[in-house]
C-alpha cells in the first residue's frame, strides 16, 4: 500500500488545498492530510479546529481514502510513523517551488521520503490562506475560496480578533 502525506498549516484550508488533496487521493492508496503545527506562528484557528474543518470539508466531498491528523514534530517523523513514502505539496506560480525545494531535499535526507509537486489548478492558483484572511478582514467575500463550512468560522474568528 502506498501512503502519501499532504502537510500544511491549513489556516484555514482553502479550495486550492482541497483540490490538491483530492487529486492526490486518486494516485495513492491512503492520503494523510497533516496539520503541521509551527510554534513560531500564531494561527487564526486552533490545531483541533483546523483538523475538524478539513474533516468536515472532505466528508462533504465523500473522500474515503483520506485521513486527517496533526503533528507538532517533523513531517518526516510523521511519515515514518505511518509508513508514508511520499509527501505531496501543491505549487502556485508565486515562487512556491523555490521555498518547497529546499524542504524536499531535507526530507529526502532525513527519512528517504520523496516529495511530489502538484501544480495548482489554474482557477485556484491565486488563493492562499493568507489572502483569504486578508480579504475577509477587509469585508470581502471569500465564497468559493474556502469550503462553505469555513465562512462562518472565519467571521467568528475575525470578531474575536477585533475584541482582543
Amino acid at each position: 500500500m502506498t501512503i502519501a502525506v499532504c502537510p500544511g498549516s491549513y489556516d484555514p484550508v482553502t479550495a486550492g488545498h482541497l483540490d490538491v488533496i483530492e487529486r492526490c487521493a486518486r494516485f495513492f492508496d491512503e492520503v494523510h492530510v497533516v496539520v503541521a503545527v509551527n510554534a513560531a506562528k500564531t494561527p487564526m484557528f486552533s490545531e483541533e479546529t483546523r483538523v475538524e474543518i478539513i474533516r468536515k470539508a472532505l466528508e462533504e466531498r465523500n473522500c474515503r481514502n483520506i485521513k486527517v491528523a496533526s503533528t507538532t514534530g517533523l513531517i518526516t517523523d510523521y511519515c515514518k510513523k505511518v509508513g508514508a513514502t511520499v509527501i505531496v505539496k501543491g505549487l502556485r506560480q508565486n515562487g512556491d517551488y523555490e521555498a518547497e525545494l529546499g524542504m524536499a531535499l531535507v526530507n529526502r535526507k532525513l527519512a528517504d521520503v520523496e516529495t511530489l509537486f502538484l501544480p495548482a489548478a489554474p482557477d485556484l492558483e491565486h488563493i492562499s490562506s493568507s489572502i483569504v484572511k486578508d480579504v475577509a478582514r477587509h469585508g470581502g467575500d471569500v465564497t468559493g475560496m474556502v469550503p462553505d463550512c469555513v465562512i462562518p468560522l472565519l467571521g467568528e474568528a475575525l470578531n474575536n480578533e477585533k475584541r482582543a
